[in-house]
């Protein structure tokens, strides 16, 4: 039988039978989800576990041969046990009493954090040649929590033409790693997966350091020769990992990421099925970030307009599944951005809606509720609408008069 350890609800990884089914929920120290009931253990399952030096797992359940089927109302949230429903229940009332501004200074400081974390992880390597694996996988699987739980927060950051200027790469590597991830979640990956993709996408750029600055810090067109420099990265950056013995599937979302679903991309040229998932998405979330942000050579787009321009190379450029994946998670209209509505007022989309990405979630500005608190609203195709998003020029005097 299974030798559970001193929590009857631990199971140690290493005597999980392959074909078996937990007759629960199985969960990563008692809050991520991994597996189902329908799912049974693999070895690929096991293997990624031990990749990361998970030796153990949680489940109210036991092992069975034969899957166990819940009705809707015995379900919990994904990824949430009832400790962690309890709370998740108790921040909420927490938060309730703050207000938004005061939640989103608390989100923007973490952030913050996390980058600085970033930049520490690239001049470690430049400085030392060090890459530790284990150190970056448990802040990568922090940040993912931090992501999942602050969504609507996190995708409102915008970070300073002046911190881009001073450090494009790290600033650009966790713009990408927040999109990645919220990808990763709509795609509803278990959290080994989540960790690899965000620990691919936060080393995408990697081999960038062993090219000159000038290459992807200057302010003028580059000379083909140049560019050929620059497309030596994704090569530069899959053989550090490699002389780390990162996982294949990190390398490989490190390597392909700049791959094309119609074979036009670098450095294989490879197309469709043969890219990688963690590239496909490192691809869109990179791509994403990097046209709606200002670099010394150009203007940043709108993040309707960037959103735009990704959909309209869907199937040519990327994957259909990953852009609707992005899409849902975001909206239509991106959280963050200002918009003209139908009754002619103005205001911020602050959340998305799951049904429909057309019709978001939007605050009110310069209006509250009769507790003070913003007022909120659902656009829907009958009733309230965005009539258009505002223009990059008209957000910047919102946010000065603010």
């Amino acid at each position: 039988m299974y030798n559970r350890g001193s929590d009857k609800n631990t199971f140690n990884v290493v005597e999980l039978e392959d074909g078996y089914f937990f007759t629960d929920d199985v969960f990563l120290d008692k809050k991520f989800l991994l597996t189902t009931p329908g799912v049974p253990v693999s070895a690929e399952f096991k293997r990624a576990l031990k990749d990361w030096e998970f030796i153990k797992v949680f489940s109210e359940g036991i092992p069975s041969e034969h899957p166990v089927l819940r009705s809707a109302s015995e379900s919990k949230a994904p990824g949430k046990t009832d400790a962690a429903e309890k709370k998740e229940s108790e921040e909420t009332k927490e938060e309730e009493n703050q207000s938004d501004d005061s939640i989103f200074a608390r989100v923007v400081k973490s952030y913050d954090e996390y980058q600085e974390f970033i930049a520490q992880i690239y001049t470690r390597y430049a400085t030392k040649k060090e890459l530790p694996l284990q150190a970056i996988s448990d802040k990568v699987k922090e940040i993912c929590e931090f992501i999942r739980d602050n969504r609507r927060y996190v995708l409102r950051i915008q970070p300073s033409a002046e911190s881009r200027d001073k450090n494009y790469l790290v600033v650009h590597s966790m713009r990408s790693t927040v999109f990645a991830i919220v990808i990763g979640l709509q795609l509803k990956f278990p959290i080994h997966k989540l960790i690899e993709l965000g620990v691919s996408c936060i080393l995408h750029e990697i081999g960038m350091i062993r090219l000159p600055p000038q290459l992807y810090m200057g302010h003028k067109v580059l000379t083909p020769v140049e560019k050929n420099a620059i497309f030596t990265h994704p090569v530069i950056s899959y053989n550090i990992l490699r002389e780390f013995s990162f996982p294949l599937n990190i390398c490989l979302g490190v390597l392909e990421h700049h791959e094309r679903e119609n074979g036009e991309g670098y450095p294989r040229k490879l197309s469709k099925e043969k890219i990688s998932l963690y590239a496909k998405i490192i691809a869109v979330a990179c791509s994403y970030e990097a046209v709606t942000a200002p670099r010394p050579y150009k203007e940043a787009r709108d993040a309707y307009t960037g959103i735009i321009d990704i959909m309209k190379n869907q199937g040519k450029q990327y994957d259909e599944t990953i852009i609707r994946a992005l899409l849902f998670s975001i909206s239509l209209f991106p959280i963050g951005l200002y918009v003209l509505l139908s009754n002619n007022k103005i205001g911020q989309v602050v959340d998305v809606n799951p049904e429909n990405p057309k019709y978001p979630v939007v605050e009110i500005l310069g209006e509250t509720k009769p507790d003070g608190s913003p007022k909120i609203v659902e656009t829907s195709e009958y009733g309230l609408t965005i009539s258009r998003p505002l223009t990059k020029e008209e957000g910047a005097k919102l946010i000065k008069k603010d």
